[in-house]
């Protein structure tokens, strides 16, 4: 059993049709105060899960769960960072508190999890297509009644892919789509752009604030129009919005009947609302408008991006608890990628940072705050920033493009065409190389390797530490063309972090520690799980030798021959998939050059890998200093007689 105590309507409250059959609508405020304090309650104690924007959607939630009959009604969170709510009213209140723990639920709608996630998120902007979907598959199977409903918020509203989702909306007349706006003006950041500018347009025209209530009540009346009531709703809606916003409404020139903006924290209006959308046909979007973080004071006080995913806080005062070290720590790789960039602007012009929509995270907020006419943040759009770079480059500048691995694989295509097949210098700085821990699946950078590798003009690099990191840095400034540098989430290994910066040969690796028996074979931070594995086997007699390699395009070829011709076995170690990854490169050269080394592969393998901590995932994964330790020994027939009687215990 948890110690967290529901309150006495939630306690009531299994699935939806619970909250539907035994809750009036009277009741439903009191259902989201006491969701609101259930998750406070739980994600305060337990950390290691995000806050704020779960916290702005809670009376949302129970409105959708009351009003639609989910799971029939298809219900798609955008992203899922605000699925929280919906979460615990969908049979899961009981597992809430192993919510991003290994082994327990996700912390993004799956599939495989429940019935009411009816679409796997965790990348942005994907819910208006997938619930258009949805909504065809359902006219084509004769399924008349069934609604299919898109959770989207502000900032997933910026990237292309939603345009493109609501540019066939609008198409298909017919398709039952209702898109929510949950527009809290934020993203993880603040939220920028024109489609910010527009939103911010409607809902501080006080003009039309004044007279939408007017409108709500005349579709509450639409039946005394007759056959033609709903031509006329919309006749009088467009006029009105038309005229008092001097411009015409984006969403209505995409074919969809736009209706809003409405208080998003109004559970019982938002189920009055909602009851009549359902009855007018076709695409149409309700404009909500709600505070991240809402109901609980020191989130909506406090700095929105601190509030994203605070970790454990006292709910009583709101103060985030911080594990002070005892001693000074290493930095996190996005601060050194962040102070370095900052150094090297200094005395290059010609550099300029591109992040979409990840200042903070990836720390290119350090460039924006000293020189905000040379740090772009592009909103939610992978594939306009490659593109946005590779435009720079072409007039001369050097831009560094910070994009998590995850997230770069949406812009696949700029980078072949755009960028590798111009040959432009644009620098790509991929934070979160390998397995990021309890964000789970869509977040591991698990092909990046793979993927850059097989690009023409392409430099793909990891650096085994924070000095490598930045003299990478200061090589791929030099117009190499496309540069790739991936580093991990967290922190690295040196807390006297800032050395001189240095170049470094394209393709030159490194000989870390001498030895006779084995190779270890690495790239990137995994280097240290290497040395550790080092460490370890001291006493067993090996004598083990590392080679950071430091490329995986163009492969250190000097190198790879000393290895080949020295050493029989070989283990090749890459936090990134072993499908095309760091270690086919070396098998392939081993190949290419009639070898016949053994080579052991460790890294991420041919699987979905879930959520867990890092330390957790790289051991299930078989690469942590642990197995790498282990996996030399097996190779070189050292053993204990109490590791065989371990091993035969476990077998």
């Amino acid at each position: 059993m948890h110690p967290y105590q529901a309150g006495p309507l939630l306690e009531q409250i299994i699935i939806p049709q619970d909250l539907r059959d035994k809750m009036t609508v009277e009741q439903l405020p009191q259902v989201a105060d006491e969701l609101r304090q259930y998750i406070i309650d739980v994600i305060s104690e337990i950390g290691n899960s995000h806050f704020g924007a779960s916290l702005g959607v809670v009376e949302l939630t129970v409105a959708l769960h009351y009003v639609f009959n989910t799971p029939y009604d298809q219900l798609v969170w955008d992203v899922g960072h605000q699925a929280y709510g919906h979460k615990i009213l969908t049979g899961r209140r009981e597992v809430f508190h192993t919510n991003r723990t290994k082994g327990g639920i996700s912390g993004f709608p799956k599939r495989s999890e429940s019935e009411y996630d009816t679409f796997g998120v965790g990348h942005s902007s994907t819910s208006i297509s997938a619930a258009l979907g949805m909504a065809i598959a359902s006219r084509y199977k004769g399924e008349k009644n069934r609604q299919h409903i898109a959770v989207i918020g502000d900032g997933a509203m910026t990237a292309g892919m939603a345009f493109e989702g609501m540019n066939h909306a609008g198409f298909e007349k017919d398709a039952n789509l209702l898109v929510i706006l949950n527009d809290n003006c934020m993203s993880i950041d603040p939220n920028v752009g024109a489609l910010k500018e527009y939103l911010t347009d409607i809902t501080t025209s006080h003009t039309y604030n004044k007279v939408k209530d007017e409108v709500w009540k005349l579709l509450g009346k639409v039946s005394k129009f007759g056959p033609d009531a709903q031509s006329v709703v919309s006749k009088i809606s467009s006029a009105l919005k038309g005229s008092i916003l001097k411009q015409s409404n984006l969403f209505e020139s995409l074919n969809f009947r736009y209706f809003g903006p409405v208080d998003g924290h109004d559970s019982i209006g938002l189920a009055k609302v909602l009851e009549d959308l359902k009855d007018i046909p076709g695409p149409k979007i309700l404009h909500c408008i709600t505070r991240k973080g809402a109901g609980y004071k020191f989130s909506e006080e406090g700095d929105p991006t601190k509030w994203h995913a605070p970790g454990i806080f006292n709910k009583e005062t709101g103060e985030i608890v911080k594990i002070v070290p005892k001693s000074p720590q290493p930095p996190k790789y996005q601060d050194v990628f962040g102070h370095t960039i900052v150094e090297l602007a200094e005395q290059n012009e010609k550099i300029m940072g591109v992040t979409p929509a990840m200042p903070t995270g990836c720390s290119l907020t350090f460039m924006m705050e000293a020189m905000p006419d040379r740090a772009f943040d592009v909103g939610i759009a992978e594939q306009h920033a490659v593109t946005f770079s590779a435009g720079l480059a072409t007039q001369g500048l050097i831009p560094f493009c910070n994009i998590y691995s995850s997230f770069m694989q949406r812009a696949y295509d700029q980078v072949l065409h755009d960028v590798a097949l111009q040959n432009l210098p644009v620098v790509f700085c991929l934070d979160r190389g390998g397995l990021v821990g309890a964000d789970g699946a869509t977040h591991h950078g698990a092909y990046d390797i793979a993927y850059m590798r097989s690009i023409p003009n392409m430099i793909v690099s990891a650096p085994m530490n924070e000095a490598e990191l930045r003299n990478l840095m200061f090589t791929a400034q030099e117009n190499h063309g496309p540069f790739s540098i991936r580093y991990p989430r967290g922190n690295g290994v040196m807390t006297e972090w800032k050395t001189p910066m240095k170049a470094v040969q394209i393709g030159q690796g490194r000989k870390v520690t001498n030895g006779e028996d084995i190779a270890l074979v690495t790239i990137g931070h995994v280097g240290n799980f290497a040395q550790e594995a080092i460490q370890s086997l001291k006493d067993t007699g090996a004598s083990v030798a590392h080679y950071d390699m430091r490329f995986v395009k163009p492969l250190d070829e000097t190198l790879l021959h000393e290895i080949f011709t020295k050493f029989e076995k070989v283990i090749t170690v890459e936090d990134g998939c072993i499908m095309g990854g760091f270690g086919s490169a070396v098998i392939e050269f081993m190949v290419d050059n009639s070898y016949h080394s053994k080579v052991v592969r460790l890294g991420i393998p041919d699987k979905y890998i879930h959520h867990g901590t890092p330390e957790q995932l790289h051991a299930d994964c078989g690469f942590d200093s642990l197995s790498i330790a282990a996996k030399v020994k097996e190779l070189l027939n050292i053993s204990t007689s109490e590791e065989h009687s371990l091993q035969s215990e476990v077998g």
